[in-house]
């Protein structure tokens, strides 16, 4: 079965309104195809207004991080409902700087999976190991630990729709690109992974993506591989090359 790649930019904390509507401006003709799905995952306070500036094109907006609760006394939060009713369709939930930054666990990683799917947005599902438990040979353990938790209680029907992120931390940022032989290791046993949760129909449909200094130079290397269905890039999203990497064939 082919599964349509999917592209998604990371804006991470850069890029005012004012800025994130003139780089959509930019990157609108940069990034049409009908080859792959396009998101652009920017920060809450962009939007609204990013929205509104990719109206009538290919390019589907997402959120960088929500809460798991529809309302409430959690100041500061945003809530899977505010999202969908701003016309965000993504989420990016789990990425290994809210973990580390924000003391994310596998546990609450979870409880907003759960809680997008509730709201109709599609998880971004973040997974990846330290370089220094890649060097202690525990990469797979890891990573399918954080897999098994991120799926409890989800139907194989939600995860045919989810997509995985799997970002070796010690290559985001930093330059380092696992080698397209680590990441097809890593993104195959999340894949057969799902398969043992689920079944393999749902392994087969899962989308997964590699993270982890993503460009242009690399991505049409890393996306040919057999268990790689595109990319969350991160600085390389704030730029014209995203296009390239859109358009990597």
């Amino acid at each position: 079965m082919a599964r349509k790649k999917i592209i998604a930019g990371n804006w991470k904390m850069n890029m005012t309104p004012s800025e994130a509507v003139a780089l959509v401006e930019t990157l609108k003709p940069l990034v049409k195809t009908e080859e792959a799905d396009v998101v652009f995952c920017v920060p809450a306070i962009d939007i609204i207004p990013v929205v509104k500036a990719c109206e009538g094109t290919n390019i589907e907006v997402g959120a960088e991080n929500m809460y798991f609760e529809e309302k409430g006394a959690y100041t500061g939060e945003i809530s899977p409902n505010m999202l969908t009713d701003a016309g965000v369709k993504y989420v990016i939930i789990g990425h290994s700087e809210r973990r580390e930054y924000f003391a994310e666990t596998d546990e609450t990683v979870n409880k907003k999976v759960l809680k997008a799917f509730e709201h109709g947005l599609t998880p971004i599902i973040c997974c990846g190991e330290t370089l220094t438990q890649r060097e202690q040979g525990i990469t797979l353990d890891w990573i399918r630990k954080q897999v098994k938790i991120a799926f409890q209680n989800v139907t194989a029907d939600q995860a045919k729709t989810a997509v995985i992120a799997y970002e070796p931390i010690w290559a985001i940022g930093t330059g380092k690109t696992a080698t397209t032989e680590q990441a097809e290791e890593v993104c195959g046993a999340i894949r057969a992974c799902i398969g043992e949760i689920y079944d393999e129909a749902t392994k087969e449909a899962i989308r997964i993506q590699y993270g982890g200094s993503v460009n242009a130079g690399n991505a049409a290397e890393l996306f040919a591989q057999a268990d790689i269905d595109g990319g969350l890039v991160g600085g390389a999203s704030l730029k014209a090359d995203f296009g390239k990497i859109v358009n990597y064939k």
